[in-house]
């Protein structure tokens, strides 16, 4: 038998597989990356338009940086089944990601000497659980203003009865049970103002500076974006953004801080600082990604929505997030400098 005749009979397991019946086994690499990037591209889709959208995109977008991890699987596997358009897609959609890591907001100079040092602390003590903990940080870090979201009534008589009057003699709190009650605890002299109207308590007061320069302050906490409160979410942080904006058009040196339930992935936070009224602390002092809540998740893990906002004749540094226990927040830490020039 010739060699040509052998090749006609030779057994058909010896032929190689023809191409057409290897193709579907990797059809379900395919399409699973098409999955994952259609999702992910849905959610940066909002975030390029500069819009938080309905449920689920507000929520989803609090963790944006996570979106990371099913775009470079999705990659992953359009690389395994070949997908020449899922590895473009791919690339452009982990490249968009990356794109908004970056902080945000201005980081400019004041302008001016220097003529004030101020230490703040904001710290959502989650309906008072967290009390205990917040009075061994304060005791250490001795912040001359001290934000407190979700302070009960047992959480404020606490901290007045805890926190010596020569050292803290001043204070203004809206008063309520569960996550309504917020404190403002001062070593700065306080003169009432009217705060910001709210679910859960947004007091507000007036700080004087040795040298008679005034500050103002706001708590924030403005309701989390819970698939029926989106429309509350949005309006109380609106009242927080045309609070800053009224602040800049009066030239008024401001403090926000507190739980906003937000972070710079969200276009209604992001509207605040658009005002050009404040400045994220964190972000000035290099801390803009740090995780602040949940507490119980190991950082890098979890998201920033604990913020101190000021006014741009104010510069900060050693911007710190403390676990004080207790509480799914950690504890807010920064020190602004307030400068003399014009802003």
């Amino acid at each position: 038998m010739d060699s040509a005749t052998a090749a006609r009979t030779a057994p058909q397991d010896d032929w190689p597989e023809p191409r057409e019946k290897r193709r579907p086994r990797r059809r379900p690499a395919a399409w699973l990356a098409a999955l994952l990037l259609a999702g992910v591209s849905a959610i940066l889709g909002f975030r390029v338009a500069d819009s938080d959208g309905l449920t689920p995109v507000p929520q989803i977008l609090a963790f944006l940086p996570f979106l990371l991890a099913p775009a470079i699987v999705a990659l992953l596997l359009a690389a395994l089944a070949r997908w020449r358009v899922g590895l473009v897609w791919g690339v452009i959609v982990l490249g968009g990601v990356a794109w908004f890591l970056e902080p945000y907001g201005k980081t400019d100079d004041p302008k001016g000497p220097a003529v004030a040092e101020i230490r703040v602390m904001a710290s959502n003590v989650q309906f008072g659980q967290a009390t205990h903990g917040l009075l061994k940080a304060v005791r250490k870090e001795k912040p001359d203003l001290l934000f407190v979201p979700e302070c009960d009534y047992t959480c404020s008589d606490t901290l007045r009865d805890e926190l010596p009057r020569a050292d803290y003699p001043y204070r203004t709190a809206s008063e309520a049970g569960g996550a309504e009650g917020s404190v403002i605890v001062s070593k700065l002299p306080l003169k009432k103002a009217s705060g910001l109207a709210g679910t859960l308590g947004m007091p507000g007061a007036v700080a004087d500076l040795e040298d008679g320069h005034q500050v103002r302050i706001q708590l924030a906490h403005p309701m989390p974006p819970l698939p029926k409160q989106l429309g509350t979410w949005r309006t109380e942080l609106a009242e927080l953004r045309d609070y800053a904006a009224k602040g800049k058009r009066a030239n008024r040196s401001t403090i926000i801080a507190g739980d906003f339930n937000a972070t710079q992935d969200h276009a209604a936070f992001r509207d605040i600082l658009d005002t050009g009224g404040v400045r994220d602390a964190a972000r000035l002092a290099g801390s803009a990604r740090t995780p602040s809540w949940p507490a119980d998740l190991i950082s890098p893990l979890g998201t920033q929505i604990d913020h101190v906002l000021a006014t741009p004749d104010f510069s900060a540094r050693d911007a710190r997030f403390l676990e004080i226990g207790d509480t799914d927040h950690r504890a807010l830490v920064v020190d602004l400098t307030l400068h003399g020039g014009d802003r």
